[in-house]
């Protein structure tokens, strides 16, 4: 148990920030030509800093080291605004990891990370439901008693003729209200 303790307490000191790819060939007011720029920031899988708990976020009686994980994931800018770089190929990857419950215990066990191995641009989601959804939303007041036919965008109440007349009402489909 002390050699593991001691061990947490060296290992941040051993370690120093990698540098990104190719920062180190590069003098400090170099200008990065935008070939190089544009290349570097397209749509692919890149090694990325995970925080554990964005993984397991259940977990959260444990204290983890190291807190986060290194993974391959898809990240960059894709040629239109309507999409957006998203994984279409990947796998788990098992690593070892110490799970510590505070004032009790403290061990090594083996957890799962999905890696990103493949990227593509995509339609982006929200992009895909506005598209879907070509209506414009019930204008009514109480727009929550009104159902809208997606095919003609009409707007109608959700109440029926029969439902009134089984109460001995009538239905007033402009405001959707039973009248007597």
């Amino acid at each position: 148990l002390t050699f593991l303790a001691t061990w947490m307490v060296v290992l941040p000191c051993l370690s120093k920030a990698a540098p990104a790819l190719g920062d180190g060939e590069r003098k400090p007011n170099e200008v990065i030509k935008f070939l190089e720029v544009y290349e570097r920031s397209f749509c692919r899988t890149i090694e990325t800093l995970v925080d554990i708990f964005q993984e397991y976020p259940d977990e959260v009686e444990y204290i983890f080291k190291p807190s986060c994980v290194p993974l391959m994931r898809c990240a960059g800018c894709c040629g239109d605004e309507g999409l957006e770089c998203v994984p279409v190929d990947v796998y788990n990857v098992t690593m070892e990891i110490m799970r510590i419950k505070p004032h009790q215990s403290q061990h090594i066990s083996h957890m799962s990370f999905l890696q990103h191995s493949k990227c593509d641009c995509r339609p982006k989601k929200d992009v895909k439901n506005k598209q879907e959804n070509h209506c414009e939303p019930c204008s009514e007041r109480r727009k929550h008693l009104f159902v809208q036919d997606p095919q003609t965008c009409k707007c109608s109440c959700k109440f029926t003729d029969s439902r009134c007349k089984s109460r001995q009402l009538e239905l007033n489909e402009r405001t959707c209200r039973f009248v007597s």
